[in-house]
C-alpha cells in the first residue's frame, strides 16, 4: 500500500556519496557482471545469473514500480555515476515459512569493487527513510543466509532486528523486521 498511485519509475534519491535511480536497459552490462559474480551472489542463491535472467530482473524492477508503487533502484556513484549495485523494496510473494505476507522486502547487492565500504548501509538507510515518508506499511522485512555476516550487520546498523529463523531454498535464513521510524 503506497499513499499515492504506483508510478512507472523509481524516484531519484540522493545521499553523501550515492545516486539511487531507476534501472534503465544500458544497466544490463553492470548488472550481469554483478549477479553473474560468484561472489556476489554466493549468499544470494548461490548460482551466477545470466544476461537473460539479468534481463528478465530488470524488466520485473520496471514492474514493481508500475504495480506496487516501490521495486529497486540502481545504485551509482555520486561523483563519477560509475554503477555499484542495486537496492529496493519488493513482494516477491515468497514460498517461505513462516510467510512473509504483504510486507515491503528490502534487499540489496553490490559489486565486489563496492564492497566494505559502508555503501551498502548508506543505500539500505536511503530507501528505508523513503519508505517511511512515503509507503503506508508499519515495517519492512528482510532475508538473509545465515552465513552473509556483513548483510546482517548491514541490517543490524539500519534497524532491522531478527524475527525467527528458517530454511529458505536449501539454505540457513534469518528473517529480520525494521519498524518504521516515528
Amino acid at each position: 500500500m503506497t499513499d499515492s498511485a504506483p508510478t512507472k519509475a523509481a524516484p531519484r534519491l540522493q545521499t553523501a556519496r550515492l545516486l539511487l535511480e531507476p534501472h534503465t536497459p544500458a544497466d544490463l552490462a553492470d548488472c550481469t557482471a554483478m549477479w553473474s559474480d560468484p561472489q556476489v551472489v554466493r549468499h544470494i542463491g548461490g548460482k551466477p545469473s545470466t544476461e537473460e535472467e539479468v534481463w528478465s530482473r530488470l524488466l520485473r524492477y520496471a514492474g514493481l514500480w508500475s504495480v506496487l508503487g516501490f521495486g529497486y533502484w540502481a545504485i551509482r556513484d555520486r561523483a563519477d555515476r560509475r554503477f555499484l549495485g542495486e537496492v529496493g523494496l519488493a513482494d516477491f510473494r515468497r514460498e517461505i515459512t513462516p510467510r512473509l505476507g504483504d510486507i515491503p522486502e528490502i534487499g540489496w547487492a553490490l559489486a565486489p569493487a563496492a564492497h566494505g565500504r559502508g555503501l551498502a548501509t548508506e543505500a539500505v538507510l536511503a530507501v528505508t527513510a523513503w519508505a517511511d515518508r512515503r509507503l503506508a506499511f508499519d515495517r519492512t522485512t528482510c532475508l538473509i543466509n545465515l552465513a552473509n555476516a556483513p548483510s546482517i550487520r548491514v541490517a543490524q546498523k539500519c534497524g532491522y532486528a531478527e524475527r525467527t529463523r528458517t530454511i529458505f531454498r536449501d539454505q540457513p535464513t534469518v528473517i529480520m523486521d525494521r519498524l518504521r521510524a516515528p
